[in-house]
Order: C-alpha cells, then structure tokens, then sequence
C-alpha cells in the first residue's frame, strides 16, 4: 500500500463521539448543536450557541481535525460553508 492510499484511508475516515470527548468545552457545544441541527452556517451556529464567531470558527477546525463534521460550500451563497455533523 502506498503512502497516498494510507493517507485516504485515514483521511476518509468518520469520527465517533469518543474523538469529541477530549476537545474543548465549545468544540462539544457546537457538535451538540448540529447534531440537532443538521446544516448550519458558521453564523448560525454562532447564534444559536452565543459563542463569538473567532471561538466557533476554532471549534470547527478542531471538529474538523477530528473528521467528525463536512463542509461544503453554500449554493445560495458561495461565500459561506455549510457544516454537518458526520458521526458514526
């Protein structure tokens, strides 16, 4: 197996909810509210959290290192993500 397949493979990989248990009280927040929200943006979850949007664009990346949310782009609006939580 090459180098690139490995890297694939992991980087296809779903999170679980034991990957979120050792990230930051917001990251945890913002994965409980997609889990009952199912596409949000970066502003809609600030709303719906009241966490400023520099600490939900932080819980985000985290989220995303741990490939427990997917990004897309907006089709209203390209200038936006739409984020989705992808757990197992």
């Amino acid at each position: 197996m090459s180098a690139s397949e490995t890297f694939r493979q992991e980087s296809e990989q779903r999170g679980t909810w034991e990957d979120v248990r050792d990230l930051p009280p917001s990251a945890k927040l913002v994965a409980k509210v997609l889990e009952y929200n199912e596409t949000m943006t970066q502003q809609q979850i600030a709303d719906e959290t009241l966490l400023p949007s520099r600490t939900v664009r932080y819980a985000l990346n985290r989220l995303d290192e741990e490939n427990v949310i997917d990004s897309r782009f907006s089709f209203s609006d390209a200038r936006k993500r739409l984020y989705t939580l992808d757990i197992e």
